[in-house]
């Protein structure tokens, strides 16, 4: 017998001995410790909410108060560009159509002291380019502009009660069984809500599309539009999306704050072919939202 080598007897010997060991409870077999060695810790958030998924399967990862309802801030943009893309998809408008910049709506962001994306009342600005305004600077302008464009009705207040309308069916056909919306940009009156697991649903819906994917992975852009008087101006907006710069791999989706909401974060983000997606609602500032959000995506791509 070579030295070093045990009998094959002894050896049969010490496994039975470990699973009397077992039995009795006083350790768990090398695989199993392993196993538990190695699983991540699910990571502790600041945010009161949050969620975050596989976007191919919609198996979830880590869930915190995943299904309570809170405001949502400008995440509720995400349903606005939803609606857009789905007309743009069925209807015969399209990313080059152009809609003239109104009054009200430049009106709309000074009484509510709201995020603009400073469009300018007689310029011709496409549908594509106020999807970039909507989602880059969150510019409620432009989330007026794409209601007043996309509802029905004779008047701006009927074209927008029919916009967030469809904002709700829209909701309601994806499941979204704890999202209801009263307004276009997420400046609602007490009923705009949703929760960490329903945006990420909605998230990943609204990354089918390649043109809400190619505007929320954009981290600034110019953009060339018409003036009232025929000639030309740019625009640049740049992406309130923090984690594209930070975090490796994301490719959106949108911010959100208020004095309600706090501050709020639908996220995702791809590595080695897989994707995740998720949010975090009510954090309590702008780093801990970004931070809450790496932690949730770190501990998924973990999975």
């Amino acid at each position: 017998m070579k030295q070093g080598v045990a009998p094959l007897h002894r050896a049969s010997a010490l496994t039975a001995a470990a699973g009397t060991l077992l039995a009795a409870g006083a350790f768990a077999p090398p695989a199993a410790a392993a196993t538990a060695a190695t699983a991540p810790k699910p990571p502790s958030i600041v945010a009161k909410g949050g969620y975050v998924m596989n976007n191919a399967t919609h198996a979830g990862y880590y869930g915190k108060a995943a299904d309570t309802r809170r405001p949502t801030g400008s995440t509720t943009k995400v349903m606005t560009a939803r609606v857009v893309l789905a007309h743009l998809a069925h209807k015969g408008l399209n990313l080059g159509s152009k809609v003239t910049i109104q009054k009200a709506y430049s009106d709309y962001i000074v009484a509510k002291t709201a995020s603009s994306a400073h469009l300018i009342v007689g310029d011709k600005v496409t549908v594509g380019q106020l999807l970039y305004g909507l989602m880059l600077p969150s510019g409620c302008d432009a989330a007026y502009a794409l209601a007043d464009t996309f509802g029905k009705g004779s008047t701006r207040a009927a074209r927008v009660k029919s916009f967030v309308g469809q904002m709700n069916a829209t909701a309601k056909s994806l499941g979204l069984k704890n999202t209801h919306f009263d307004s276009f940009d997420g400046i609602g009156n007490g009923r705009n809500y949703s929760t960490p697991r329903d945006l990420a649903k909605l998230a990943g819906s609204a990354l089918t599309y390649s043109t809400f994917r190619t505007v929320v992975r954009t981290k600034s852009t110019k953009q060339k539009v018409t003036t009232k008087n025929g000639g030309y101006r740019y625009m640049s907006w740049t992406n309130t999306n923090n984690l594209l710069s930070s975090y490796p791999g994301t490719i959106g989706v949108k911010t959100g704050s208020g004095p309600e909401a706090k501050y709020c974060l639908v996220f995702a983000a791809t590595r080695h072919g897989r994707t995740v997606v998720g949010a975090v609602l009510a954090s309590s500032s702008v780093a801990h939202r970004s931070a809450d959000a790496k932690k949730l995506m770190d501990y998924a791509f973990k999975r």
